[in-house]
C-alpha cells in the first residue's frame, strides 16, 4: 500500500517504539529515529550523514552485513538478533530487520533497517537462568521440577539410588548433585562405567587385587569400592555388568564387604552406591540377563530422568548456560544463539538428548567468530533443506508458488506479534477464519 504524502512520515517514525533508519547506495545514513537515537545513543542529527557502520559498530558490520544482503540480492532479513556498541562502549542486544528501498521505477535506493532494544529481555533470561539451576542441573520444566523436589531428600538418606534415562540425559551430572548433597560430601565420588571394560578388568578395576592374583599383578592394587570409601561410587551402565559379578556387587550391598581378588580376607565397603542404566532392567531381569535381587537392591530409590524431548522448554535456558560454559572455556565473546537457530534448535528431536544439544553449540563456536551463532553455523544436518519448513525463514529463495509465498508471509507477521494471532490478522486485514485456513494448508504442505 503506497504511503499518502500527506502524512508526516518524520512524526510517524519518532512515534514508533522500535529504531527506524535508512541508507542510500553508499551506506550513508539519510533518516533516523527517536527510538534509534535513544537505543544507539547517538543523536539523530550527528548520525545522519554518518555511514551506518560508524554508528552502530554491530557484530555483523565485519563484513557479513545483513541490510547489504538485502540490498543486493533485493531481499528481506526479520528478526535477526545482533548487538550493537554504543559510544560509551555499552553493547546492547538488539534484532533487527531490514528490507530494501525502491524508487516508482522498481529500482533500488537504498536500505531500511529496524531494530529492537532486547536488553530488558535478556536481563531476564538472565535472572530466570540463575533461578533455574541447581547443582550445575539446568531446568525448569515439570518433567524436571519433581526430580528437583525429591532429589535433596534423597541425598540426604544412605539409600541406594537407581538413575534410569536414556544417553545423554545428564545421569553422571544428577549423581554428583546427589553425592554433594548427601553427608558424605566430603568423601572422593568415583565414577565408573560398566560397559566400556571388559569382564575381567572391570572385576580387579571394582574390587582391586593382591600380588600374584593373576600373571601381572606384581603388587596389591585397591579397587574402586576401596577408593571410594567414605564416599560415593556411580556404577554407570550397570545393565552391562555381567552375570558374574553381579553376584559379587549383590554381596556388597548387603553385606558392606567384598574380597579383592587373590585374597581371602574381606574388607569393609562403606560406600554409597549410585547405579544408571538407559537398558530397561526389568526386561532384562525376564530375559535373565540381569539378577532380580540385584534389581531390587538397587532399586530403592529410583529416578527417572527425562529425555530433552520431553522438556523443550528448558532448551533455550540450556543454551544459555553452554554458551556461558564455552565462552569460559575457549575465551570467546559469543552472545547466544539467534532467533533463527533458536527455532531450528526447538524443532530439533535430540536423539542424543543434553549431550547433543552441547556437541552442535560446541561445533558452532568454531565456526562462530563472535555476536550471535545463526543457522549457518549450525551442523550441515540442522541446515535447511529445499522446501522444509526451515527454508521458509531462508530470505531468498525462488520462485515460490502463492501458496508458498502466503505461508511465508503469514509466518513471518506470527513471528513479528510474537505468535499473537489477532494482531497478526490485524496486521494482514485478513479475519480469524482466513488466518486458521491458511495455516492449517501450510501445515499440509510442510511450509511451517
Amino acid at each position: 500500500m503506497p504511503f499518502p504524502e500527506d502524512l508526516p512520515s518524520g512524526a510517524i517514525l519518532d512515534s514508533i517504539a522500535d529504531g527506524v533508519f535508512t541508507v542510500d547506495l553508499d551506506w550513508n545514513i539519510t533518516s533516523f529515529n527517536q527510538a534509534a537515537s535513544r537505543i544507539t545513543g547517538v543523536p539523530a542529527d550527528e548520525a545522519i550523514g554518518q555511514k551506518c557502520w560508524e554508528v552502530f559498530h554491530s557484530s555483523l558490520c565485519d563484513g557479513d552485513c545483513a541490510l547489504r544482503a538485502c540490498v543486493r540480492e533485493s531481499g528481506t532479513i526479520s528478526n535477526r538478533s545482533i548487538f550493537i556498541v554504543r559510544p560509551d562502549g555499552e553493547k546492547v542486544p538488539i534484532s533487527i530487520s531490514a528490507a530494501p528501498l525502491h524508487d516508482e521505477a522498481g529500482n533500488v535506493i537504498g536500505g531500511v533497517e529496524t531494530f529492537r532494544d532486547l536488553t530488558d529481555i535478556h536481563l531476564l533470561r538472565k535472572q530466570m537462568e540463575e533461578s533455574y539451576s541447581f547443582e550445575d542441573i539446568v531446568g525448569k520444566s515439570k518433567a524436571l521440577s519433581r526430580t528437583f523436589r525429591i532429589l535433596p531428600q534423597i541425598a540426604r538418606s544412605e539409600a541406594t539410588v537407581l538413575l534410569l534415562g536414556e544417553s545423554g540425559t545428564g545421569k553422571e551430572l544428577f549423581a554428583r548433585a546427589l553425592h554433594n548433597l548427601s553427608a558424605r560430601k566430603d568423601g572422593p565420588f568415583v565414577a565408573v562405567n560398566c560397559g566400556a571394560l571388559p569382564d575381567t578388568l572391570l572385576e580387579s578395576e571394582l574390587f582391586g587385587y593382591k600380588a600374584g592374583a593373576f600373571t601381572d599383578a606384581k603388587r596389591d592394587k585397591a579397587g574402586r569400592f576401596q577408593t571410594a570409601s567414605g564416599g560415593t561410587i556411580f556404577l554407570d551402565e550397570i545393565g552391562d555388568m555381567p552375570q558374574n559379578l553381579q553376584v559379587k556387587l549383590l554381596r556388597v550391598l548387603q553385606e558392606r564387604t567384598f574380597e579383592p581378588l587373590g585374597s581371602e580376607t574381606s574388607v569393609s565397603a562403606d560406600v554409597r552406591v549410585i547405579a544408571a542404566t538407559n537398558r530397561d532392567l526389568q526386561t532384562l531381569v525376564t530375559e535373565g540377563t540381569f539378577r532380580q535381587d540385584l534389581f531390587y537392591r538397587l532399586n530403592v530409590a529410583q529416578m527417572k530422568l527425562p529425555p530433552l524431548r520431553e522438556r523443550r522448554e528448558d532448551i533455550p535456558l540450556l543454551i544459555a548456560h553452554f554458551v556461558r560454559k564455552l565462552n569460559a572455556m575457549q575465551g570467546k565473546s559469543i552472545s547466544g544463539v539467534s532467533e533463527d537457530a533458536l527455532s531450528v534448535l526447538m524443532r530439533h528431536a535430540f536423539p542424543g538428548n543434553v549431550r547433543e544439544l552441547e556437541n552442535i553449540l560446541e561445533f558452532a563456536f568454531i565456526l562462530c567468530p563472535s555476536g550471535f551463532i545463526h543457522v549457518e553455523h549450525l551442523p550441515e544436518h540442522l541446515q535447511p533443506t529445499p522446501g522444509s519448513a526451515r527454508a521458509a525463514a531462508a530470505p531468498h529463495d525462488a520462485p515460490l508458488t502463492l501458496e508458498q509465498i502466503k505461508c511465508r508471509a503469514v509466518s513471518r507477521a506470527l513471528a513479528r506479534n510474537a505468535g499473537k494471532r489477532m494482531k497478526t490478522c490485524r496486521e494482514l486485514d485478513i479475519s480469524k477464519d482466513t488466518l486458521r485456513r491458511i495455516l492449517a494448508r501450510c501445515k499440509e504442505m510442510g511450509e511451517i
